[in-house]
């Protein structure tokens, strides 16, 4: 993992604050989709098959089909607005913003980049460099560190600029994170009932990865057996699982998917689930757990801009203002 750095002192007129996310297609269109899983898929982070391998495979078979298929499924969640994952990044940078201006009693520049697709991560970087900005505190919203995700970030801006890069990789276990996780399933069981099981899911990435030492899933485990002990949950009324692996290779186990079919062939009528790595709603196995059949399928909000998350965010980026 790279080391951070950190200024010392209180924070300079010349830092600014970069908030980064995944990223999202500019339209929910074949064209569009074709554009951004090119710039995704070609990350040798995201896809670590060497590159003669992959490339071809890459170019020659998925960017030719599927871009059509999934602009399908993105269609399906498109807003007048726009990406919701794009809606949601500028709610928690304009709060976050706004809560940093507050604490430290003045402006201070801030820009969101994401790390694929638009507004990119040079667009950032030259909105900030406007302002006079050359130290930067860098925040991806993935609160746990994985190689492909701000690993990859990291060195993308590594490559971009020039500037001072003071890097927040990860915050798995940050007691405001987890404590705002926490009251966000709490509001949520007091609005809408508990169900008989909390699922924690995580989007999964390869085992292979995970065995080379990347952290990723043991902060997951970190995360997940956090916000059980703040819920004062037994173990049986929880369990920690991943989504969203592709490919035949195995990923991180147990699968979010097999899991739901699991509980409802057990009898476990309603299950709730929340997805503490994610920024925007990604849970996509309604249908997977009612035709197995359960009864219930709820789905727990990401924290996106609440007062709490914000807060949290803004003691991370605070942290690295001063030793």
């Amino acid at each position: 993992m790279p080391v951070t750095n950190k200024p010392s002192g209180d924070p300079r007129t010349n830092t600014g604050v970069l908030v980064t996310n995944l990223g999202t297609p500019d339209a929910p269109t074949p064209a569009a989709l074709r554009r951004y899983l090119a710039e995704f898929l070609a990350d040798p982070d995201v896809v670590t098959l060497p590159r003669f391998i992959w490339l071809p495979l890459l170019y020659g078979l998925i960017l030719p089909f599927r871009p059509k298929r999934s602009a399908v499924a993105y269609a399906r969640i498109w807003t007048p607005a726009g990406s919701p994952l794009l809606i949601q990044s500028r709610s928690i940078a304009s709060a976050l913003s706004r809560e940093l201006d507050a604490r430290v009693g003045r402006k201070v520049p801030l820009a969101l980049g994401m790390r694929y697709g638009n507004p990119s991560l040079a667009e950032a970087l030259i909105e900030l460099a406007a302002e006079g900005v050359t130290h930067i505190v860098v925040l991806p919203l993935y609160p746990q560190y994985a190689r492909a995700t701000v690993g990859s970030t990291v060195d993308r801006l590594k490559q971009l600029s020039n500037s001072t890069l003071i890097c927040i990789e990860g915050y798995c276990s940050h007691p405001h994170y987890i404590n705002a996780l926490a009251s966000n399933v709490r509001d949520y069981w007091e609005k809408h009932g508990r169900g008989q099981r909390l699922l924690i899911s995580f989007h999964g990435i390869p085992k292979q990865v995970a065995l080379k030492g990347d952290p990723y899933a043991d902060q997951c485990a970190e995360t997940a057996r956090l916000l059980a002990a703040q819920l004062k949950l037994r173990d049986s009324e929880w369990q920690l699982t991943f989504q969203s692996r592709f490919g035949k290779a195995e990923w991180l186990k147990p699968y979010t998917d097999i899991k739901l079919q699991e509980l409802a062939a057990a009898g476990v009528k309603t299950v709730d689930v929340i997805c503490p790595g994610f920024a925007a709603d990604c849970l996509r196995y309604a249908d997977t757990y009612l035709e197995a059949g359960g009864q219930e399928l709820h789905y727990i909000p990401a924290l996106n801009d609440r007062p709490d998350h914000i807060r949290a965010l803004a003691e991370l980026v605070m942290a690295r203002f001063a030793d």
